[in-house]
């Protein structure tokens, strides 16, 4: 699972800004960007100000047809959705569903006997900071592997891999240390399926999605018809093993697709909820999720930042693969600004390379130097 969490500005690789004249057209700063990549297709949207200034998609849905994306496409965003995640849980919590500090064994009683022990007081809040010392993902790979065959419905493979999940040694001790892990979320999903009898795309659609007006995002992958993750200089049509991706159980972890501009949508009401202004949460809920934990650079589930190469924070950070697309958000609440920048490969045809020419152009028009 290529699943990733922008832990620290140097992971951008920006040691240089490039210069940048403010009225420079997005698009001509992604055509650049894309120049000499094998990148079938990027995207780029610029928040300033508490709105969308800007956006800019360039290139094909896949490199072995000449269909091209337009700004209505959705794209996967890897574990960028995790923040999502952590949002719809907060929803639940403040409508009394969940409990931040509720005990894993309490929220999830058929479980306790068999978890080991290091995992019983772990609680949401440990889980959705990766602090619950949790592995990364299911260790047994063969296992792991055969929910990409599963045709049970995604809340009960959710259910049997996080009971296998549960009985695996953890990588850390509990609240020890930060320890990314793509296991949390899914034990989270699947205690708000079993607090209320829904499923996860079903709580995302109510708790997130629908208040924000979000019509384009959904769970899992695209299809034909529609932008393409590529991997190994192809286009990935179907998943069947880890090495290839993700299984669409892994949702909560960050397997959701849509739009700039939706994407746009949680990310906006995210700066304005920073500003005790936001539509969808509690003044707490954003100040929980934006605030580093003891002893951690991330909050619920941000990389909270003091600066990103060169430019005054805070800063928000967030960045997510499945090894076929990769994405990266960058928020500065205090500037009220921000870009989103995706593309349909990995690192492999160049995806970093294109991502980090944007946000080295588009940075220092967003937040001063520190």
């Amino acid at each position: 699972m290529r699943f990733r969490f922008l832990a620290a500005a140097a992971a951008l690789i920006l040691t240089t800004a490039i210069s940048a004249s403010a009225a420079e057209k997005l698009d001509a700063v992604l055509a650049k960007a894309m120049a000499g990549t094998k990148v079938p297709a990027a995207g780029v949207l610029v928040m300033r100000n508490g709105q969308v200034e800007d956006q800019a998609v360039a290139g094909v849905r896949r490199n072995d047809g000449e269909d091209a994306v337009t700004q209505d496409d959705v794209w996967v965003i890897g574990s960028t959705g995790k923040v999502m995640t952590v949002a719809m849980i907060a929803r639940l919590v403040e409508g009394g569903t969940l409990s931040w500090d509720a005990s894993l064994e309490k929220m999830l009683p058929d479980l306790a006997k068999a978890m080991r022990p290091e995992y019983r007081q772990v609680t949401l809040i440990d889980l959705l900071s990766h602090r619950a010392g949790l592995p990364r993902d299911l260790r047994n790979t063969k296992a792991l592997n055969t929910y990409f065959g599963d045709t049970r419905a995604l809340t009960q493979q959710r259910l049997a891999y996080i009971t296998s999940a549960l009985k695996e040694k953890p990588a850390r001790k509990p609240r020890s240390a930060f320890s990314y892990s793509n296991t949390g979320f899914l034990i989270a999903a699947a205690i708000a399926e079993h607090a209320t009898g829904k499923t996860y795309d079903e709580l995302m659609q109510a708790e997130v999605f629908g208040p924000l007006g979000m019509t384009t995002a959904g769970s899992g992958a695209t299809h034909d018809g529609q932008i393409r993750g590529h991997a190994k200089g192809k286009p990935k049509l179907e998943v069947k093993l880890e090495a290839d991706g993700v299984p669409a159980m892994y949702a909560p972890a960050g397997f959701l697709h849509m739009s700039l501009a939706d994407w746009a949508r949680f990310n906006l009401d995210q700066l304005a909820g920073a500003k005790g202004k936001g539509k969808l949460l509690l003044p707490a809920s954003y100040k929980l999720m934006q605030t580093a934990q003891p002893g951690s650079g991330a909050g619920l589930d941000w990389g909270v930042q003091a600066s990103i190469a060169g430019r005054k924070g805070p800063v928000l950070v967030h960045q997510g693969s499945d090894g076929n697309w990769l994405a990266v958000v960058v928020l500065f609440p205090e500037q009220d600004s921000g870009v989103l920048a995706v593309a349909n490969a990995f690192e492999d045809m160049g995806a970093d390379v294109v991502i980090n020419g944007m946000l080295g152009t588009l940075f220092p028009t967003l937040a001063p130097a520190k």
